[in-house]
């Protein structure tokens, strides 16, 4: 029977990897890396953080697209959703080939035209399971990149529905991710889940797990939490036992406070010793993630001052590198090179952590004088998108370092 479900790629990643390497990698980046993460470029102060751009995950997404490409020539090549949260990136697979489908606004994806005889590409976030359900029911050729971090996640939510516990989800509920980590609840009759957003919201489950004084009421949380949560969520039951997960890309620090603050409702609840029967955490950190937070952190122990987050406006983590660099200094979150400008000087940016911002304007953007400039990137952005970024500024202040690689690439 012919092979139709692939998750370990076609053996042609070194055969692949002079052209992706050609496409994505970074003279300028390699050069300020062997240099210990900081070089001078005339009057500007490059400082890299030691953690940044492509993770083991993307990578091997990227890796097994293209190898999908070159292994399939003669037959049609879907993609549900995008590989990864990068326009740079996504756009190269366009210009393969390569067919994207998009969800409707309620998360749901039309499979209706695809056949048996086409490959469908499953993208690093995952996708649901009745999803991926329908996809085998037609018989496409599946080339699965979830990430193996993506996946440790589901076998702990898998597992809390299989024991009869809710799974307490960290992450944005719109999100693709999300959305399929979630739905790993219903390989188990009864598994029931429901998805905090940040910490405010993980204190209304708190408080009424703990019953503290002025928490919300039953219909409150029903309401708060309708969309969020399994059909028919019902606080009363389905908090009675419950295990914390997260979405890969969130602040990690906060992921752990929420489940701190989830273990200290049940304590209080139920006390010390019965606790641990209604309450469980495993570790689902992503080590990439925590990796960049913890290099943006030690970054910000000296603030540079002037901050470039490069990475899509839709990616979680690249949001969240934004953000706690906006805390220690002037930060810019753009989400490919050519939001600089260099014939005007300015920059295109997103100003704040909300992923429906709209973009805002800045002319008078680079300090005058020496300055140090601290980059880093989303684990979704290739470094030759660094390398070009850093071109810019340097061409915005007059400064034409010697480039031996993509980044002289023109806009």
């Amino acid at each position: 029977m012919e092979q139709t479900y692939f998750r370990k790629g076609f053996g042609l990643k070194k055969d692949l990897k002079p052209l992706i390497d050609a496409e994505y990698q970074s003279a300028m980046v390699e050069r300020i890396r062997a240099r210990g993460y900081t070089d001078r470029f005339g009057d500007v102060t490059v400082r890299l953080a030691q953690e940044f751009g492509f993770c083991y995950g993307v990578d091997r997404a990227v890796d097994y697209a293209y190898e999908t490409v070159h292994n399939f020539p003669n037959k049609r090549i879907y993609l549900v959703g995008e590989i990864i949260h990068n326009p740079h990136v996504n756009q190269r697979m366009r210009d393969m080939g390569i067919s994207f489908i998009y969800p409707d606004d309620e998360g749901r994806f039309d499979f209706s035209t695809l056949t048996d005889q086409d490959v469908v590409i499953l993208p690093a976030f995952g996708v649901t399971t009745h999803d991926f359900d329908a996809l085998r029911a037609i018989g496409c050729i599946l080339v699965d990149t979830t990430c193996g971090s993506v996946l440790h996640v589901w076998k702990r939510v898998e597992s809390y529905a299989r024991d009869g516990f809710t799974a307490v989800i960290h992450g944005k509920y719109t999100h693709e991710e999300s959305r399929a980590t979630a739905s790993q609840v219903n390989k188990h009759a009864g598994g029931k889940y429901v998805i905090v957003r940040d910490m405010a919201e993980a204190m209304l489950l708190c408080d009424y797990i703990a019953r503290r004084p002025g928490h919300p009421s039953r219909e409150e949380l029903i309401e708060r939490f309708g969309a969020k949560a399994t059909a028919g969520f019902d606080p009363d039951v389905d908090l009675e036992h419950v295990g914390v997960a997260n979405q890969t890309t969130m602040l990690a620090n906060e992921s752990m406070a929420i489940g701190a603050k989830v273990q200290e409702a049940m304590v209080e609840r139920y006390g010390p010793e019965e606790a641990g029967e209604h309450y469980r955490s495993f570790g689902t950190i992503c080590s990439a993630t925590q990796e960049r937070q913890d290099a943006v952190a030690a970054m910000m122990q000296t603030p540079p001052a002037v901050m470039l987050v490069i990475g899509g406006y839709n990616s979680s983590n690249t949001n969240h590198l934004a953000h706690l660099c906006r805390q220690h200094t002037r930060t810019y979150h753009v989400e490919d090179a050519s939001c600089i400008d260099v014939e005007t000087g300015s920059i295109r940016h997103k100003p704040v952590l909300d992923p429906g911002a709209s973009e805002v304007v800045d002319s008078a953007w680079l300090p005058e004088g020496p300055f140090e400039l601290g980059i880093t990137a989303g684990a979704s952005t290739p470094n030759n998108k660094i390398g070009e970024a850093l071109v810019r500024i340097l061409e915005i202040r007059g400064i034409a370092p010697e480039l031996t690689g993509r980044e002289s690439v023109p806009a």
